[in-house]
């Protein structure tokens, strides 16, 4: 499967211009496409500033949306996969140990990158083939997070939101409840159900700080399903999105409720 488009995408964030790299795959057909805006996560421990250039292009789920009909957008924010600007969600003042769990740099992280995510969101929705009535949200581990916290910061745009594996800092930390729970707490204003898919074996999230995560989500007034899953031999539960057979039934019932396609055409 190959790449229907890859384009450096003009914006201004924090009032300067930077250029912010898409990779854009269309199903068959003239349009408008129901559309899904799927953002990439971390890079591990953030310790390996080789890995800040590859482009994140998940085709497994990919084709799972363009065979329903969906066009997939993929966007990297500032320094992430041939995006211009510094990539800074989040790392210790030291930059070499990685990312920071304390909350004061961790949080601004986040911040951060849901600024890149209110900058882009607009431009690629204004594309012609965009059904903008038929929007999904969607994020791998970071951008599972961020996709919760930004469709509660702009609960208009979206009828979907889709999460798979989200946090923002692994449970190591002893500051990933309180850091992840802030974050998921800011979707509660999202009016839609979302979809939360999770699991067992998670080297950075287990499936109780999770559950807790979703729960601190509910208590803030949020609305979803959550799920967890096996992951196949192979695969731990952070890479689940690769194995679309644990989730087609949970996605396409979502999908469907939410009046946007989930089967095969």
């Amino acid at each position: 499967m190959s790449a229907q488009d890859r384009a450096l995408v003009p914006v201004t964030i924090d009032g300067a211009p930077v250029k912010l790299a898409t990779i854009t795959y269309k199903p068959a057909g003239s349009g408008p496409f129901p559309t899904l805006i799927f953002h990439h996560g971390s890079t591990g421990r953030g310790t390996d500033p080789a890995a800040f250039a590859r482009p994140y292009n998940p085709t497994t789920m990919v084709q799972w949306f363009t065979d329903r009909g969906w066009a997939v957008i993929l966007p990297s924010r500032r320094g992430r996969g041939g995006s211009e600007g510094l990539y800074d969600e989040g790392f210790s003042i030291n930059r070499s140990l990685g990312y920071s769990c304390e909350e004061t740099l961790a949080l601004p992280g986040a911040d951060r990158a849901l600024r890149d995510i209110d900058a882009i969101t607009p431009v690629l929705l204004a594309q012609p083939f965009v059904d903008r009535s038929r929007v999904a949200i969607g994020g791998q581990s970071r951008g599972g997070i961020l996709t919760i916290a930004w469709t509660g910061r702009q609960p208009g745009v979206a009828r979907a939101a889709i999460n798979f594996v989200g946090g923002w800092m692994a449970d190591a930390c002893s500051t990933a409840t309180s850091i992840n729970q802030n974050l998921f707490r800011r979707g509660a204003p999202f009016p839609h159900p979302s979809i939360w898919l999770y699991g067992e074996n998670d080297p950075f999230y287990r499936i109780a700080h999770s559950r807790a995560n979703f729960a601190a989500f509910q208590s803030a007034g949020g609305r979803g399903t959550f799920h967890e899953y096996a992951p196949p031999a192979g695969l731990n539960g952070h890479q689940i999105n690769s194995a679309p057979a644990l989730w087609n039934a949970a996605m396409e019932a979502y999908l469907m409720e939410r009046g946007l396609p989930g089967r095969p055409r």
